[in-house]
């Protein structure tokens, strides 16, 4: 709804109706407990959908891709361009209202990390990174402190701000090969645009995640390194399997569980995909995401 007053109100309604599940994908995370709670209030389970809902114990089951490994295979990515050592790693993030931001950063700090401690990457962007980036393992606070200075709070024109405000600030010297953890194929594209338009940076590589189709053409055309797919037509079926679960009295699968501030929320992440320019037919057109009339250059 992007309105989470509104997202309560649906909530709201729903109960009146009777029904025994509600799946809720909230616009905030925190602000959605309070339509959690009165969902519990009512007896009706309550299904968080991709985001999670925060700081309530009436959440019942999360539906999610692995947010871990999203990140995670940023850092892959990245880590595999890399070449010797002091390679120029630029880095942003989602919301600090977004509990997934968090995880997608953690995910992505878990393979850079060694690799900054090591010299490989020197961190261009961030002196709250560089003053924690012997630190393998980031606490919520510490995770806090560098997404609250690198966030682009998921929104194409912060992102594309921010990115320019970097790339004024930083010295010749600190471009050339840039490295790039760009937090969603929105922002993506945005901060793409923007190293690409600066006559010092040589070349770029720069992460990403939804598969958008916009992204999709980015990376066929070479303006965006990759993509990390998270196929919502397995999302959907995992949420409705846990909603028919619930609602015929059952326990959902579970494989791993996500604290929410208040409680551990139960979750089967789905699977994830990495796509770049080598395997994008194979994964988006021949998989049956998307039709190839959508894009140019397949």
């Amino acid at each position: 709804q992007g309105d989470s007053a509104k997202e309560k109100a649906n909530v709201e309604t729903l109960i009146t109706k009777g029904v025994k599940v509600i799946i809720i994908c909230p616009h905030d995370g925190a602000a959605a407990a309070a339509a959690a709670d009165a969902a519990r209030k009512a007896g009706v389970k309550i299904i968080s959908y991709d985001r999670l809902i925060l700081n309530t114990d009436a959440v019942d089951y999360y539906v999610t891709f692995d947010s871990f490994n999203v990140g995670a295979a940023w850092g892959d990515y990245l880590v595999s361009k890399a070449q010797g050592k002091g390679n120029h790693l630029y880095l942003y993030a989602g919301a600090l209202s977004d509990n997934n931001a968090f995880i997608f950063f953690q995910g992505a700090w878990s393979v850079l990390q060694p690799k900054i401690a090591d010299g490989t990457f020197t961190i261009m962007n961030s002196d709250k990174a560089v003053a924690l980036s012997s630190k393998a393992d980031l606490s919520r606070s510490e995770l806090s402190t560098i997404i609250g200075q690198v966030t682009t709070n998921w929104d194409f024109n912060v992102a594309k701000s921010k990115a320019e405000a970097n790339l004024i600030s930083a010295k010749k010297e600190q471009k050339g090969v840039v490295y790039i953890v760009a937090p969603n194929d929105g922002t993506a594209r945005a901060i793409a645009d923007a190293y690409g338009k600066d006559k010092d940076v040589t070349k770029y590589y720069i992460t990403g995640q939804d598969a958008e189709k916009a992204s999709i053409q980015y990376i066929i055309d070479g303006k965006q390194s990759m993509t990390v797919l998270k196929d919502v037509r397995v999302l959907v079926d995992d949420a409705i399997a846990a909603a028919l679960a619930l609602n015929n009295g059952k326990t959902p699968d579970k494989t791993k569980t996500y604290n929410n501030g208040k409680i551990d929320v139960p979750a089967k992440p789905s699977k994830v995909t990495t796509v770049t320019k080598e395997n994008v037919k194979k994964e988006i057109v021949d998989s049956g995401y998307y039709p190839a009339g959508e894009f140019k250059g397949l």
